[in-house]
């Protein structure tokens, strides 16, 4: 797994950790699986709880570091919560911390989806940054 680590993904999730920390943080059961852990997630997405919602995901990425699939599931996600949370700056560097991974002689075996998703992300947040503020239009003629 050595070829997979990358140290912006350190970056990454320390911010993900920091920003986590500093909100009320839950004591996670050790006993739940990774597909708990990402259903847990996903409902506190739902609530719009973000900050638990990282929380979840980086257990998952503490508790999986063996497992490149779950590592790459819960980095896209932290990632994707930064976009919504517009922390685009973040996110982006998220985002390239996750695509880096295919950038590897087994890209191939990796799940392509969060490859896909990220870049369509990436995209996005490029658009919302070009875009000008209408009403600042007004005053520059």
């Amino acid at each position: 797994m050595n070829g997979f680590f990358k140290p912006q993904l350190l970056v990454a999730l320390a911010f993900a950790v920091f920003f986590s920390a500093c909100t009320s943080t839950v004591s996670i059961s050790e006993e739940l699986s990774p597909a708990e852990l990402i259903q847990r997630a996903q409902e506190a997405l739902d609530r719009n709880n973000y900050n638990l919602a990282i929380q979840y995901y980086t257990a998952l990425h503490e508790r999986n570091r063996t497992n490149i699939d779950l590592m790459i599931t819960a980095e896209y996600h932290i990632a994707n919560i930064h976009y919504k949370q517009k922390k685009y700056d973040l996110a982006r560097e998220e985002l390239n911390a996750v695509l880096e991974y295919y950038n590897t002689t087994n890209w191939e075996v990796l799940p392509q989806h969060f490859k896909i998703l990220s870049n369509i992300v990436l995209k996005s947040i490029e658009e919302k940054e070009s875009q000008v503020n209408p009403f600042l239009n007004l005053f520059s003629r």
